[in-house]
């Protein structure tokens, strides 16, 4: 094998322990003639070739690129690819053989031609700019393998070598994404895939899955991504879990751009929350919730409940949270909204998200119709079961709120239910004895027996009395509460029916609901940049008016900083002053573990204030990298949010290339904008799911 090293540490008659210099056997050993030996120091290089080792070597590599032996040039590809990962600034070196060896029969070689071209260009822009010449051979191989085959002995279950076609498809993948014209020439070939690939066995399912992701990363038509959800939608009926699960995550990928397209397989993917296996029914789940919309939120929450009562209890936590959510977003009616929130909470209450008591305590106070009817049902609920706490602080709140309602017996809308003072008070007085109780829900039926003390009829001795116990109860807040109660029965009497009034409505979208139908038909207005005026004729008046004001005012007031019809006048007459641009807005940082960022930059456009452009960018500065990333967002009804698709759903480690979306987002009321985001994503092996709120963006967004 020639010479040994001397001198440098890695080989037996080095005594340097810390040589990284090329052993001269390797350079000599690849520049002989002998196949064996060519084969060998090949083998060597592209499994223990440091950094400076492949720099040093890459020449002589690319000189047995085009070696004639088939076992040198197979070999020589391997190490070229080991190399590219190790230096990827090398990949100028390994540009010129590779469109050569594209012409190669031999099935090693080409195998091996593409899997290098595919390292070359997912690490050098300059490669995939060159690269994507030769799409149209890329897609004449791929056509060849597909109608006439390329050898019997590479194919597997009567599909024509499903690895090479896999990896095909892996390239033109990288090489059509965000590219029209290479995308263009690939469509039909992709059509051809699908449609002719036997689904009987795994090998063919292989290469309709490669097929799928291509489909769905290129600038594809859209009846190939149609073509492509209905694949997944076969996969769901598949007896293999894998196939499943695959099928399962690449539609969640899907739901936000093809959502129309996924929705025809609504019904498949709830019956597969009923998997007895963790991973497919919490997929299931994910892409459930992700498919619910304002048409069919009534169906898909009956679903979900009923998956809730049953789930494991590792999943209950997510799917109470997601039922939560999707009922503020979506929710028809303000009763069936509560009622909703009234499911979860008797059937996972532990389970709930912290801020779901403060939210259903928001909600029934601003429904004033719905007061009688929320507090005989919190009632009921509450006489069932006190172990749910988040239920029965709930309850407790609101039958010291409406009491007087409970025991009124007027209510309409539910079974008639006969109710006394003294039922009402054993029930809190349960409540504070029962060892279940935390410290926080004892405070809520403590205040609601105060509170009941001015809504009730009879005498309050028997309140008083259970006030007075806790003033010496260990927990210095509810010990705090009860001395102040206990002060406001023997010193401030009088004051007392004004101090426990009921709270005030709390408005949450908007005053009244054609207000609301107002706005959305303005947003929708705004969403369509329509130019056509929709205003009565007296709003146009005044338009005029301000015009006028704006044009004669110019001499007084300093100039507006936004586009104003004076502006537009002085624009008009050509004079030389214009507007100064708006302030850039600041960019806010609202997510950040193991080095996966989340950042969030904001746009205003002037000629829509009402529209506000975000742009979410996820960053990875990890080790690792992050792939299946889904970023779902909400907001208050009073607002109108369309979701773009994002730019991918991986981000390379170590500060790779970015996944980028875009939020556009109406405001006709300038209201604060308040976001609910869901990320979900794989990291070092581990499915993270993350659920947040977004209160703290910069004020310049909205007003």
């Amino acid at each position: 094998m020639g010479t040994q090293c001397t001198g440098t540490g890695s080989w037996p008659n080095c005594s340097t322990s810390t040589c990284w210099a090329t052993p001269p056997t390797l350079d000599s050993d690849l520049s002989q003639g002998i196949q064996p030996v060519q084969g060998l120091a090949l083998c060597t290089l592209s499994t223990m070739g440091s950094a400076e080792m492949c720099r040093d070597l890459a020449p002589e590599v690319e000189k047995l690129l085009l070696q004639p032996s088939p076992y040198v040039r197979k070999k020589a590809i391997l190490t070229a690819v080991h190399m590219i990962r190790k230096v990827p600034e090398l990949s100028s070196v390994f540009l010129p053989p590779c469109v050569h060896l594209l012409h190669e029969r031999h099935h090693g070689i080409l195998l091996g031609t593409i899997t290098l071209i595919t390292e070359l260009c997912e690490r050098s822009p300059a490669a995939l700019r060159h690269f994507r010449k030769v799409v149209p051979q890329l897609v004449q191989i791929l056509r060849t393998l597909v109608t006439t085959g390329y050898s019997t002995e590479h194919s597997i279950s009567g599909v024509s070598d499903p690895f090479l076609q896999v990896q095909i498809l892996r390239l033109l993948r990288i090489l059509g994404r965000n590219h029209e014209e290479s995308s263009e020439t690939m469509n039909d070939l992709l059509a051809q895939v699908a449609t002719n690939t036997d689904t009987s066995r795994n090998a063919g399912n292989a290469v309709l899955f490669e097929t799928v992701l291509t489909i769905m990363d290129i600038r594809s038509a859209a009846g190939l991504r149609v073509l492509a959800v209905n694949i997944l939608g076969r996969f769901l009926l598949n007896s293999d879990r894998n196939i499943r699960y695959v099928a399962l995550t690449s539609l969640l990928r899907l739901v936000q751009s093809d959502h129309s397209a996924v929705q025809r397989h609504r019904p498949t993917v709830v019956d597969c929350l009923q998997e007895t296996d963790a991973s497919l029914s919490r997929r299931a789940l994910e892409l459930s919730l992700a498919l619910v919309n304002s048409s069919n939120v009534r169906a898909m929450m009956q679903e979900l409940q009923a998956f809730l009562e049953s789930c494991p209890p590792d999943l209950r936590a997510d799917c109470a949270s997601g039922i939560l959510l999707a009922a503020e977003r979506f929710a028809p009616t303000k009763r069936w909204h509560i009622d909703t929130i009234l499911h979860v909470l008797t059937t996972a209450g532990t389970h709930v998200r912290d801020d779901a008591v403060a939210n259903l305590t928001q909600l029934i106070g601003g429904a004033q119709e719905l007061h009688a009817y929320s507090v005989r049902r919190l009632y009921n609920a509450l006489a069932e079961d006190i172990s749910q706490q988040p239920l029965v602080q709930v309850a407790a709140w609101c039958i010291g709120e409406y009491g007087d309602l409970l025991l009124e017996g007027n209510c309409e809308e539910i079974e008639p239910l006969q109710v006394d003072e003294e039922e009402v008070l054993a029930l809190l007085e349960k409540v504070l004895q029962s060892h279940m109780s935390l410290p926080a829900t004892r405070g809520y039926a403590l205040t609601a027996l105060m509170k009941l003390s001015t809504r009730l009829q009879g005498d309050n001795n028997r309140i008083r009395q259970v006030v007075s116990i806790y003033r010496s109860c260990l927990d210095v807040e509810l010990q705090q509460r009860a001395v102040e109660y206990d002060t406001l029965f023997r010193k401030y009497d009088h004051m007392r029916a004004a101090i426990l009034e009921k709270m005030p409505l709390v408005e949450r979208d908007g005053p009244q609901a054609d207000e609301e139908a107002k706005e959305s038909k303005a947003a929708a207005q705004l969403l369509e940049a329509a130019p056509a005026p929709t205003e009565p004729q007296a709003s146009q008046l005044l338009d005029l008016l301000d015009l006028l004001d704006g044009a004669s005012g110019d001499a007084q007031h300093p100039p507006p900083l936004d586009p104003s019809p004076g502006g537009a006048l002085v624009y008009l007459l050509d004079l030389p002053c214009a507007p100064p641009p708006p302030a850039p807005i600041p960019d806010l940082k609202v997510f950040e573990r193991e080095g996966v960022q989340l950042n969030l930059s904001f746009i205003r456009p002037p000629e829509n204030p009402a529209l506000l452009l975000i742009t979410a960018t996820a960053t990875n500065s990890s080790e690792g990298d992050v792939t299946d990333f889904i970023c779902q967002a909400a907001v208050p009804k009073s607002l109108q949010l369309q979701l773009q698709a994002p730019s991918g759903n991986t981000v390379p480690a170590r500060g790779g290339l970015p996944i980028t979306q875009l939020f556009r987002i109406l405001n006709p009321n300038k209201a604060p904008v308040r976001l609910k985001l869901r990320l979900t994503y794989n990291h070092f092996h581990q499915s993270v799911q993350e659920i947040f709120e977004v209160n703290n963006l910069p004020v310049e967004s909205w007003q």
